[in-house]
């Protein structure tokens, strides 16, 4: 895991088809609260990070991504199981290479010792306030 005082550069892949986006759930203990966020991770040193997007998807659901696009560079500061994180997130919109992710209803992984799920949602559900999408810049770049 990261140290505390440290900065994280992440790198997250936005893939919608229609109406839905393609994401990632998350808890919080200390919060009680359930949040998504787009998939990805942490770019290791000497990697770029449409590299790391790659391996990412690839190592979490073994899924192959294609039509990669960069969008942006978010800047995120927030706490997290009571710990205060910073991240520096690169941005990028993509798609499955492969169509039967399209049709999968969740896709259950480890991440680490943690078991995670990600799963297609509708955007409206995040715009409406009725689930957590984070970082909350991330909506500038939903179409």
């Amino acid at each position: 895991m990261h140290k505390p005082g440290e900065i994280r550069v992440l790198v997250l892949g936005l893939i919608q088809d229609g109406e839905r986006i393609f994401i990632s759930e998350g808890y919080d203990p200390v919060k009680q609260q359930t949040f998504y966020r787009a998939m990805g991770g942490g770019v290791d040193f000497g990697e770029t990070s449409v590299t790391a997007l790659k391996r990412e998807f690839q190592e979490e659901i073994q899924a192959e991504l294609t039509n990669i696009h960069y969008l942006g560079c978010i800047e995120n500061i927030f706490t997290f199981n009571g710990q205060p994180g910073h991240e520096i997130i690169q941005l990028y919109k993509c798609d499955f290479a492969e169509p039967k992710f399209y049709q999968l209803e969740k896709i259950v992984f480890n991440e680490g010792e943690r078991q995670k799920t990600a799963l297609w949602v509708e955007v409206n559900r995040f715009k409406s306030g009725e689930l957590r999408l984070v970082p909350e810049q991330f909506f500038d770049y939903l179409s």
